[in-house]
Formats: structure tokens, sequence, C-alpha cells
């Protein structure tokens, strides 16, 4: 699904534009009172992803000011759309709306604008976008779905259309209380309050921890699940904390123990033999973790004491570790998280995020040497650093002073986060 031409390597300086959006800055800012939350974008502005009024990339952080006068919660970056919780429970949306990830109609093809997401009666507390569909816990753990639906990702039966414009709760979880949810590209994983893990979608390569087994022939058996599953392999396992990427899943455990679904990725870390998607598998020599991050073909581990560890493919650095050498084990990122702790990681398609001390840090892809445009040019801007160079470290973005970074999401080629005013 996810592929780049090749081409010329180019540079790109943010252009007066997006010079003026994070001169804005201080002034936004200084007429706001402290505490105020609000939501900053930067990277590929195709479709209006960004959802600052135009087409227009950002090749540094720029606010999303349509939500002046609110404060925001979280936000949640998918492939090429982008999600926004309010703190009074209200869902926004922006961005490529071509299977109905916005969740507003099927009038409209693209939002350069956040608009809300209508059908939802109740209060939301959690948001996840994937690369074409969209999710919503309510306060009472309820699910809605909507978006592409042609693996069953929405989990609303082999009956439902193939793309759902509207949020549609997920009924066979009735009586089920969803503490949170996780969307990949085409699958979407689940946790109860009580621990326990659900899964549903396209199951190639293992990634629903179903044992999808391929045939001799390549084929699976059994390739997508329509509703949501238990996940057997985690039986008797308290889940806490879960993750979803391209074609591989994970989640964390009470214990603080790691584990991962997906074939390829279990054979590349060396804890499977790459035929097998039925055990589950758990990553070793890990210190206690809290948080888990899937990107593309890379997984990050945020450990209660702060240290942030990382392994998979390594293409355009986007382990952090100063080179693009594979690691199959969990390295650690240093450089400046070895003197203050993280608290925050997102992993995108090949780039991630963290944060430290308020302070936002990206690295990986930055756009260059082409993507998708058939002259080769970047699509780039996603690091926010002021051009499409690949880092291979963790790299500090500018957000301005009296101001602290609390979330962070990556989507495919564009990046979000949430900034205090201190």
């Amino acid at each position: 699904m996810w592929s780049r031409s090749s081409g010329w390597r180019i540079i790109r300086r943010f252009d007066t534009k997006t010079a003026i959006g994070i001169g804005i800055f201080g002034r936004w800012m200084s007429s706001e009172a402290s505490g105020k939350r609000f939501a900053a974008v930067w990277g590929n502005g195709d479709y209006g992803r960004l959802g600052l009024g135009s087409l227009d990339s950002q090749w540094r952080p720029a606010i999303c000011s349509a939500f002046r006068g609110q404060n925001l919660r979280s936000i949640s970056c998918g492939g090429a759309h982008t999600l926004f919780l309010t703190e009074s429970g209200r869902v926004f949306a922006t961005g490529l709306n071509d299977f109905g990830q916005l969740g507003i109609s099927q009038n409209k093809s693209y939002a350069t604008e956040p608009v809300e997401v209508s059908g939802i009666q109740k209060d939301i507390v959690q948001i996840s976008a994937g690369y074409h569909h969209s999710c919503a816990v309510t306060v009472d753990g309820e699910l809605y779905m909507w978006g592409k639906n042609s693996n069953g990702q929405l989990g609303l039966g082999k009956r439902a259309a193939a793309a759902v414009h509207l949020p549609t709760k997920v009924e066979c979880l009735d009586g089920i209380t969803i503490k949170m949810a996780a969307l990949g590209s085409e699958h979407s994983v689940a946790i109860t309050d009580g621990g326990e893990a659900l899964s549903w979608g396209l199951g190639g390569s293992g990634r629903l921890g179903h044992g999808h087994e391929s045939s001799i022939f390549g084929f699976f058996k059994s390739n997508s699940e329509y509703t949501p599953r238990l996940i057997k392999n985690l039986e008797g396992i308290k889940v806490k904390n879960v993750a979803a990427g391209l074609l591989h899943s994970a989640c964390i455990d009470e214990n603080g123990c790691v584990f991962i679904f997906g074939e390829k990725v279990a054979y590349k870390v060396g804890v499977g033999n790459g035929d097998n998607a039925t055990a589950r598998f758990k990553i070793s020599k890990l210190p206690y973790s809290e948080e888990v991050s899937c990107g593309g073909y890379h997984t990050c581990v945020l450990t209660s004491s702060g240290q942030l560890y990382t392994w998979g493919s390594n293409e355009n650095g986007c382990l952090g570790i100063g080179s693009t050498d594979v690691f199959h084990i969990p390295e650690r990122v240093q450089g400046p998280f070895l003197k203050s702790p993280v608290t925050k990681v997102s992993c995108g398609w090949k780039h991630t995020a963290a944060i430290s001390e308020g302070n936002i840090f990206t690295w990986g892809w930055g756009g260059s040497q082409g993507t998708f445009s058939e002259d080769g040019h970047s699509s780039g801007g996603q690091l926010g650093h002021g051009s499409d160079v690949d880092r291979i470290e963790p790299a500090m973005v500018t957000i301005g002073k009296n101001v602290k970074a609390l979330q962070i999401s990556c989507g495919f080629n564009h990046t979000g986060a949430i900034l205090e005013y201190t």
C-alpha cells in the first residue's frame, strides 16, 4: 500500500507563510491564559490534513487556530487525515474523506479545516486514526468506528458496507467496556477495562494475533476478522496498552512486559521463525514498560523510568540510534534522552517523535529523496525542522517560549502535538 517513487533529493526550506505560522506563536499565545491547550501541526498538507484551511505543507509547527477558545485534550494523525479531541469530549476531523474517515458525510471528499464528527451523543475520552479509518471511545466505554471497512477493520460484521461515512457503534461489544483502541493500516486492536485484548480487520502477516498462518502458496487460511475477537494467545494476561502499525501489533501487560504480533516483524526481532504467527512473541530484555507505538516497520517502547527503546527497520534513520543500521533487538535511543526522561512517543510510517521535559524531538524520514509525486518532489516537513532532510538522531523541534508539549502523534507524513501555554 505504501510506496514511494524515486527522484532527486531536494532540500526545501520553510517559506514565508510557514515562517509566519511560527511567528504567531507569541502573538497568539499572548492573549491566552496560562494552561491553554492547543494543537500544532506540520508536514504534508495534501487534502487539508493539517486543518489549517489550505493544502499547503508546513515545514515547522503551525498553530491550528480553528480551536481558539477551546481546550484540546488529544490529537491523532492518520494516513491523510487528523482527529482532534476537545476537553469537552467532542471530536473534530480534517483531511481526506475518500472512505468516510472524517465521519461527516459522503458529499465532501476532503476538508481543509476541522469539522465536527457527527452522530456520537456521548462524551469521547479517546480517539485513534488509522490509515483510512477512525474510532472514538466514549466515557462509558462504547466504541464507535467509521471509514474504510473493506477488510472488516470497523468490526461491524460481514454485511457492513465497505465504507462507513458516519460513526457507527460496534454493537457486538454491548456489555463490554472498552478502555483503549488503536488503529493500524487495515486492522484494529482494543483492550477492555478488564485487560482483555481484542483485534479485528485484515489478518495477514499475523498482525491480529489469531494465528492466520500462511500456506505454502502464500495464501491465508482466514484473512479477515469482521467483528472484534478475543486474542486467545493473551488469555490470562492483563493488557494495559496496545498499538497497531502497518503489518504488526503490540501490547504491554500489567507487569510491564511487551508482546508483539506479526510473523514478519517477529522474525526480524529474532523471536519467531518467519512462518508461525500463532504464538505471542514476548520481547525480552526490556525494563518495565509503560507505552508502545508501532510504525510502518519499526516499534518504540517507553519504560517506566523514561527510557526509550526501539527496533526494526531503520530506513531513513527512524530508530534514532545515529545510523541506518537495522536492529533486530531493542536498542536504547540515547542522545538527549540520556539526561532527560521521555514521557511520550509516537511512530509514523518512517519517522518518530517523542516528548522529553516538555520539548518535542523528531527523527527519521524528513521527506527527502522523493515520495509519491512523479517528478520526485518531496512531500515532507513531518520532522518540523524547516527542511526535508532525514535525521538519524533525535533533534529538538522549535515550539516557542513558555510552551510545553503534552502529547504527540505521527501520521503517514505529518505530525501533530498538543501544547500547553505555561
